[in-house]
C-alpha cells in the first residue's frame, strides 16, 4: 500500500526521481495515521486535513484512487466534492456513504522538501436489513412448522423471533430459525422477525394461519308458543370456516321451506320459523362442515302453553307453571283462613286474606 501511495504522489506531484519520499516507519512527524472513523451508511463523511506553510501541492486520495488535487476534482463520483481549500485547511465531502467508501484514505500534502501524508480509515456501519423471511403459511393442526428469518448489516445483526399477536412470551427463539413442533389451533397469529445491532432495528411479520375440524357449542332447546316465532341458533369454531346444514330427523332443511330461514353468518347458523305450528314441534340437527372433519348438536323445539281463565278454573298445570286454584289458595292461606261450609262456622279475614278471596272471585267470573 505504501508502494502504491509513494508511486501515486510521484505522478501526483512530478517529484524527481532521486527525492527521498518516506514512508511512515522512518518519519512519524511526515507521516500521521488518525483515529478511525466511524460513519452511518447513509450519512455525509468529511475529510480534513491541515495544510501549514510552504504547499506547493494537496491531494486527497481513496486507496490508490485520486478524489481531489488542490481545487481539481479527479473522481468521478458525484458524491464527492470540495468544501474547503486554503493555507490552513483541506477538507471534502462524500455524501449519502456506502458500504463501498469503507477503507483507507490519505491526505497529502506537498511541502518545498518533501511530501508528508495523513491517513485515516474509514469504518462504515450499516442498519441491519432483513433480506430473506418465511411467506406467510397456512397449516393443518398437528403439522411440524420451521419459520425462517435472515439479515444483512455491520456490525452483524442479532436475530430473534416472537410470537406477537396473540402475544405469548413463551413462544420466542433467539436465533434465525424458529420451529414449532406439533402445532396447535392456539398457536395461529403473527410472528415477527427482529434483526438488531448497534445502528438500528428492522422487523417483519409472518402470518401463521392453522387449519383444524369444526367443533359445536351444545344446542340449546327452544320453547316456543304455538303460532309465534322460534328461533334455533348453532355455533361452531372451525378453520377454515365451517358450512351447516339444518336437518328434521333424516331430512335435511332448506331456507324458505315451508315458512322457515336459514342465515349463516361466520361462526353462526340461525333457523327461523316465522309461524311455529304443531308439525314444527320435535328435534333438530346442527351439522358443521368444512374440509378437515365434521360435527353435530342437537336441539329441541317444545311448545310452552301459556295459561287461559279455562285452565285456571280446570286446576290444568303444565311443571313449569302455577295454578291458582282452590286447593292452592287453601294451602297458601292456612285452613283457618277461609270460611267452613259444613260447619257454618267463620274465621275472621286478614287485610290481606280478604284481598285474596276477592282475586279469585274475580276469577271464577272469567
Amino acid at each position: 500500500t505504501n508502494a502504491c501511495v509513494v508511486m501515486s504522489l510521484r505522478l501526483l506531484f512530478l517529484l524527481p526521481a532521486g527525492l527521498p519520499v518516506r514512508s511512515q516507519g522512518e518519519s512519524q512527524s511526515d507521516n500521521k495515521q488518525m483515529d478511525n472513523i466511524t460513519i452511518r451508511q447513509g450519512e455525509t463523511l468529511f475529510l480534513s486535513c491541515s495544510q501549514g506553510d510552504f504547499v506547493t501541492h494537496t491531494a486527497w486520495l481513496n486507496r490508490s484512487s485520486i478524489l481531489y488535487t488542490g481545487e481539481d476534482k479527479w473522481s468521478v463520483d458525484p458524491r464527492v466534492s470540495l468544501v474547503t481549500l486554503n493555507q490552513d485547511e483541506f477538507t471534502i465531502k462524500i455524501e449519502d456513504v456506502d458500504l463501498a467508501d469503507e477503507g483507507q484514505y490519505i491526505c497529502a500534502v506537498q511541502t518545498s522538501s518533501r511530501p508528508r501524508t495523513t491517513s485515516v480509515h474509514i469504518i462504515v456501519q450499516v442498519p441491519p436489513k432483513i433480506v430473506n423471511l418465511s411467506k406467510d403459511l397456512v397449516v393443518n393442526e398437528g403439522s411440524n412448522v420451521t419459520l425462517m428469518c435472515l439479515a444483512n448489516g455491520k456490525p452483524e445483526p442479532a436475530i430473534g423471533w416472537r410470537m406477537l399477536s396473540p402475544s405469548d412470551d413463551s413462544l420466542s427463539s433467539d436465533s434465525e430459525v424458529l420451529e414449532i413442533l406439533f402445532i396447535s389451533r392456539y398457536r395461529a397469529g403473527v410472528y415477527e422477525c427482529t434483526a438488531s445491532n448497534d445502528i438500528a432495528v428492522d422487523t417483519q411479520t409472518v402470518e401463521l394461519t392453522v387449519n383444524y375440524p369444526p367443533s359445536v357449542s351444545d344446542g340449546r332447546d327452544v320453547g316456543v308458543t304455538l303460532g309465534q316465532r322460534g328461533v334455533l341458533q348453532c355455533e361452531a369454531d372451525a378453520v377454515p370456516e365451517a358450512d351447516f346444514e339444518w336437518y328434521r330427523d333424516d331430512r335435511r332443511i332448506f331456507s324458505d321451506f315451508d315458512g322457515i330461514e336459514i342465515e349463516d353468518a361466520g361462526a353462526f347458523s340461525k333457523l327461523t320459523f316465522f309461524n311455529v305450528s304443531e308439525a314444527d314441534y320435535g328435534n333438530y340437527t346442527c351439522i358443521a362442515i368444512n374440509k378437515l372433519g365434521s360435527a353435530n348438536t342437537s336441539i329441541i323445539l317444545y311448545e310452552i302453553i301459556e295459561p287461559t281463565s279455562s285452565t285456571l278454573l280446570q286446576g290444568y298445570c303444565r311443571p313449569e307453571l302455577f295454578c291458582l286454584t282452590r286447593a292452592n289458595l287453601f294451602n297458601a292461606l292456612g285452613p283457618g283462613a277461609v270460611q267452613d261450609g259444613n260447619s257454618g262456622t267463620s274465621t275472621v279475614f286478614t287485610p290481606t286474606c280478604l284481598l285474596l278471596v276477592v282475586l279469585l272471585q274475580l276469577l271464577l267470573k272469567f
